[in-house]
């Protein structure tokens, strides 16, 4: 049965007002209007909800009984609608994230993209950063949340896992080990290599591994980013070591991953905001979308 509300609300009116040309007016209806709206109700309901004379009008029983259900209808149904509205309202809004440049490169684009779609009126800004300054930016309430690296407990934030980024070798197309798919991490000592520098915070995770491992590679060249390896491999200077994360489909053609084992060497990525702090409804849409995609990518 489909819900006549125009015909609810003018037999609330009616039996407000006593009478219908009061009501018509406070609901800004000509009579006649008025009039074709309650019947329309009562023929929907199959029953009489008002007694009219030319003198006259009352509720019928069933219109007394049905009254109160009426307002309660009307009511709930104005609540929900407030409630979507400014849900919708709140929702439109600006969001900061702080995060590690790799996120930045390939997972983070495909959630905004999805996530613009859906809330076309907000707007984002993207902190790229250091693990060391992620934290630091959502402390000092430059951004909302962070993507960052998973690093010793800080107790004024609380962090959620995200993913595991492993790492990988990349390498021109014409390099010595360019058709290989997998490579164990002893089979790289004898290449000069790109590697993460003192300052990256991938390089003590990877010396602590490498060490546990009994590898010793020969890092010719040191960068801070993982883009600028990139680029070093892309013209042909030596191979290098790189999250996958960092690694944009499509954007070097010549340039070839190989995974490496023995071991697997990963970093986790963690969802990072202040203790205690309340995500505006536009962040913690974003914030939820990152964690769904992020489960997707796991399974």
């Amino acid at each position: 049965m489909k819900i006549d509300t125009l015909g609810v609300q003018a037999f609330i009116a009616i039996a407000d007002y006593g009478g219908f040309q009061k009501a018509a007016d406070a609901l800004h209806l000509t009579q006649t209007a008025l009039t074709r709206r309650l019947q329309n109700l009562e023929s929907l309901l199959g029953v009489a909800l008002i007694e009219r004379t030319t003198r006259s009008m009352s509720l019928t029983s069933t219109g007394r009984d049905f009254l109160p259900q009426a307002r309660r209808l009307l009511f709930e149904l104005a609540t929900a609608l407030v409630e979507i509205r400014e849900t919708g309202k709140a929702r439109r809004g600006d969001v900061s994230i702080a995060c590690v440049p790799s996120a930045g490169v390939q997972f983070l684009p495909r959630v905004i993209e999805r996530y613009s779609g859906r809330y076309p009126h907000n707007r984002i800004k993207s902190l790229e950063h250091a693990s060391w300054a992620v934290a630091d930016a959502v402390l000092r309430r430059e951004a909302e949340f962070g993507i960052n690296i998973e690093e010793p407990d800080r107790p004024e934030l609380s962090g959620a896992p995200l993913l595991d980024d492993r790492f990988v070798l990349i390498c021109r197309d014409d390099h010595p080990l360019a058709q290989r798919r997998t490579l164990s991490w002893k089979r790289l000592e004898p290449y000069p290599l790109i590697f993460a520098g003192a300052q990256s915070s991938n390089r003590p995770l990877l010396d602590h591994a490498l060490s546990n491992a009994h590898v010793s590679l020969r890092s010719y060249y040191e960068v801070q980013r993982s883009s600028t390896a990139l680029g070093l491999v892309a013209a042909g200077v030596a191979a290098a070591v790189v999250p996958r994360l960092a690694l944009q489909k499509g954007s070097y053609p010549t340039v070839r991953v190989v995974e490496l084992r023995n071991p697997v060497v990963s970093r986790k990525l963690v969802l990072i905001e202040r203790k205690a702090a309340h995500l505006s409804p536009a962040a913690r849409a974003l914030h939820d979308m990152i964690r769904e995609d992020a489960a997707k990518a796991a399974a």
